[in-house]
């Protein structure tokens, strides 16, 4: 299947306003690196969705549209039947113009400024922004705890528990039983849950992914996802979620519309989401099995070079989180040597509150992965 797309032709990305190419001095204060960063990929999207995208712009008329109909929540139907063997409920649909809009839409509706909203650590940047950003308190527990996992929900001023599922960004796909297991603790604690799934459709071979209405129970929810993960396109924006309690849903479209002023999505959006997820199935499953490959020579390099880190892949994304902290290395320095010396940019774990780490993006053609990892080992070789 993977002969059928070409992921190894790479796309120059660079002068196309891109964050990851053309943003890389906002953040490491040189132009010209070579990144594996921001988490999207370098390859061009399925051929499906460029095909739907051609004829939407070729009918030239662009004016207001509505999500608010059958082939948009069919399409979502479809993909979550088909993927996960899970039948949704599409009137609890929403829209939003990103997942981390619909996590601020969603904060600010269940919880008030101090109140705890809880996380696993490391954590994703987007959510500590956007939680602390609204005077919102973040409480991490670490992957696996959960006896942390119920001290902070029991404690009284403990709102919501934002889940990232697979988790960003350790690549860990939450079991059924653990997954069960959060609900339960949510609901006795009377804590909400927001499931941000964004990652879901990159979960690799020998790991199911569980969507999170399988496992709610009578507790408030809601879970909020993209097909721009998967098929790279966040920046034609566009998310969706589903939100359990009716009064809920309506309050979060009454903000949306009005207080936010969001009625009309990206057209482009809605067009590429129900090409993916009608048509979009074969690319995806050739591009996951491409990563697969780069994270396998990733864990062979590193085998070979680092035998001490004992690292593997993950069991979801095409982001490898490798813990360096046995290799002894100092992180400042690290980056000094990546970034004067080998020409890469690579997130330091620092970013997600995890120093020692590293999150190298092999969302990428081969040759880019064998030059990032490569720089990587001698880096690490030169400071420790």
């Amino acid at each position: 299947m993977a002969a059928l797309y070409d992921f190894d032709t790479a796309v120059d990305r660079r002068g196309t306003w891109c964050v990851q190419w053309d943003g890389v001095a906002d953040r490491f204060g040189v132009d010209g690196l070579l990144p594996f960063t921001i988490s999207d990929m370098d390859f061009a999207t399925a051929p499906e969705v460029l095909a739907a995208l051609r004829a939407r712009l070729d009918h030239g008329v662009f004016g207001y549209t509505t999500w608010q109909q059958d082939d948009f929540r069919s399409a979502i139907a479809h993909w979550y039947a088909t993927r996960y063997g899970t039948e949704i409920d599409t009137g609890q649909l929403v829209y939003g113009p990103s997942v981390l809009s619909q996590l601020s839409q969603l904060l600010q509706m269940w919880t008030e400024p101090g109140d705890g909203v809880v996380v696993h650590t490391p954590t994703y940047d987007g959510f500590r922004k956007a939680v602390t950003g609204l005077g919102r308190e973040l409480r991490g527990v670490p992957v696996g705890d959960e006896e942390a996992l119920e001290r902070e929900l029991s404690r009284a001023d403990a709102k919501v528990l934002v889940l990232c599922s697979p988790h960003n960004p350790t690549g860990r796909v939450w079991t059924a039983d653990e997954l069960t297991r959060m609900a339960e603790l949510s609901e006795r604690y009377g804590v909400a849950v927001v499931s941000d799934e964004i990652h879901a459709d990159f979960v690799h071979e020998g790991y199911v992914h569980v969507p999170w209405t399988r496992v709610v129970g009578a507790g408030r929810w809601a879970l909020i996802s993209s097909g721009s993960k998967a098929f790279n396109f966040p920046a034609l924006t566009g998310a969706y979620g589903l939100i359990g309690d009716p009064a809920d849903r309506a309050e979060y479209l009454r903000r949306m519309e009005t207080a936010e002023g969001l009625a009309s999505p990206a057209v482009l959006s809605l067009t590429a989401h129900i090409a993916a997820y009608r048509e979009g199935g074969p690319w995806l499953d050739a591009v996951r099995a491409y990563v697969a490959g780069n994270l396998g020579f990733v864990a062979e390099r590193l085998s070979a070079a680092l035998p001490e880190l004992g690292w593997e892949p993950p069991q979801a994304g095409y982001l490898a989180w490798i813990d360096l902290r046995a290799a002894g290395v100092d992180d400042a320095e690290l980056q000094r040597v990546l970034v004067e010396r080998e020409g890469v940019a690579v997130m330091g774990g620092a970013v997600y509150g995890a120093p020692g780490f590293v999150r190298l993006n092999v969302g990428c053609p081969r040759a880019k992965v064998v030059r990032g990892v490569e720089a990587l080992v001698r880096a690490v070789e030169a400071v420790r």
